[in-house]
């Protein structure tokens, strides 16, 4: 346990002091030495490299995500299938007493995970062809975001040492991603639980398993129990746009003073903070975001992906299709770019120039529409394009 213990504190500390790049050989000697510090025998630690080699596939697909740079309504067509709706109701049937669970136990409705469980990997049916120990030894020597990887490459020595992986033939996502619910090693290390009662972890033959462990890392994360997470909303037109965005919060009994209603049904409580979500603008569709909102970007990123994953959880819960309105059209990637450039230059944050609308984005688009006298509702338009 105490081996245990200080890799786990290691794992939390090393985003501060990063190396990457150079001879793979020296890069591999250098994670042998950290690995080693963290109380890893030496052994375990050469096996698991045994064969170890970067892989430019990996390189490839890191540096080609431009699936989330589309806007909202044509990422949530694509994803969200006739064919995963009418799955998730079978596999939501099927593993009915996982689900019912992880519901009293978490206070997680199935259709979260469901909804996870549909984007990650097609209900654990497509999982992903990349070795898991080199994709990370590639993103962790790769010097784009090392503070990330070498941690994780470091828990996948200890996943290993568990018995949880095999280096040679453990296989997922290119990201290192291993599992139904594609989890990162220092999640399986730490949050890795035994669903089925086997006595083992298995996030790749395990539904049970996947989900389990899927549920303790969104519990982990801060996910508030029995509350909701995202609403499908109606916006009175004289709504002041500059209040609404993930930047911006209001009680739900605010909210509903300022003219917001909910599509269907009623709000949540009253007390909860919550924000106006427009993901394409005061004409396209609205949302009230709850707190639990949030822990989805612990889970992914991507602003278009973590809606997606929410709204598509609402859905298999039972709400509607959303209204998609008449939002003015997006701007494309390369204009996206151009915009950014021209946010960068007026002294915003936008977090890279990738042509992709994320929260950063969202938020100095806003501040731009206000100076000119805009509607702030955050949706980049040509016109505001042009007059930046």
């Amino acid at each position: 346990m105490r081996a245990v213990a200080l890799a786990l504190s290691l794992f939390a500390s090393t985003a501060t002091a990063q190396t990457c790049g150079g001879p793979v050989n020296a890069f591999i000697d250098g994670v042998k030495a950290e690995a080693q510090a963290a109380g890893i025998p030496a052994a375990t630690i050469d096996a698991f490299f045994q064969g170890a080699r970067l892989e430019q596939s990996v390189i490839n697909a890191d540096r080609a995500q431009g699936v989330f740079q589309r806007d909202f309504i044509s990422f949530s067509r694509a994803l969200i299938s006739q064919n995963r709706i009418d799955n998730g109701r079978v596999y939501g049937q099927r593993f009915d007493s996982t689900f019912d669970t992880i519901e009293a136990r978490f206070g997680i409705p199935r259709g979260v995970l469901l909804a996870f469980w549909a984007f990650e990997t097609d209900y654990g049916q497509v999982q992903g062809s990349f070795n898991t120990r080199n994709a990370l030894l590639t993103l962790a020597h790769d010097c784009r975001r090392p503070e990330l990887f070498r941690p994780q490459l470091i828990a996948a020595i200890e996943l290993y040492r568990r018995g949880g992986m095999n280096p040679a033939t453990t296989t997922g996502a290119w990201a290192g991603e291993i599992g139904q619910l594609q989890k990162l090693p220092r999640e399986i290390v730490r949050q890795g639980m035994d669903g089925d009662g086997d006595g083992v972890v298995d996030l790749k033959g395990s539904s049970p398993d996947a989900l389990m462990t899927g549920a303790n890392v969104l519990s982990s994360l801060g996910w508030r129990a029995n509350e909701p997470w995202l609403q499908e909303i109606v916006v009175p037109a004289d709504l002041d746009w500059s209040q609404t965005g993930l930047n911006h919060k209001a009680s739900v009994q605010e909210w509903a003073a300022r003219g917001v209603r909910a599509r269907e049904g009623r709000l949540g409580p009253s007390n909860l903070q919550a924000s106006v979500l427009l993901p394409m603008g005061r004409n396209g569709p609205a949302f009230l975001t709850y707190p639990n909102f949030e822990v989805y970007f612990d889970w992914n990123k991507s602003f278009v992906y973590v809606t997606t994953a929410a709204y598509f959880a609402t859905r298999l819960g039972g709400a509607p299709v959303y209204n998609a309105g008449n939002p003015t059209p997006a701007l494309s990637g390369g204009q996206m770019q151009q915009l950014q450039q021209k946010l960068t230059q007026r002294g915003h944050d936008v977090g890279g120039i990738d042509g992709i609308l994320g929260a950063m984005t969202r938020a100095a688009v806003q501040a731009e529409q206000q100076r000119l006298g805009l509607p702030a509702d955050a949706w980049p338009t040509l016109d505001l394009l042009n007059r930046l």
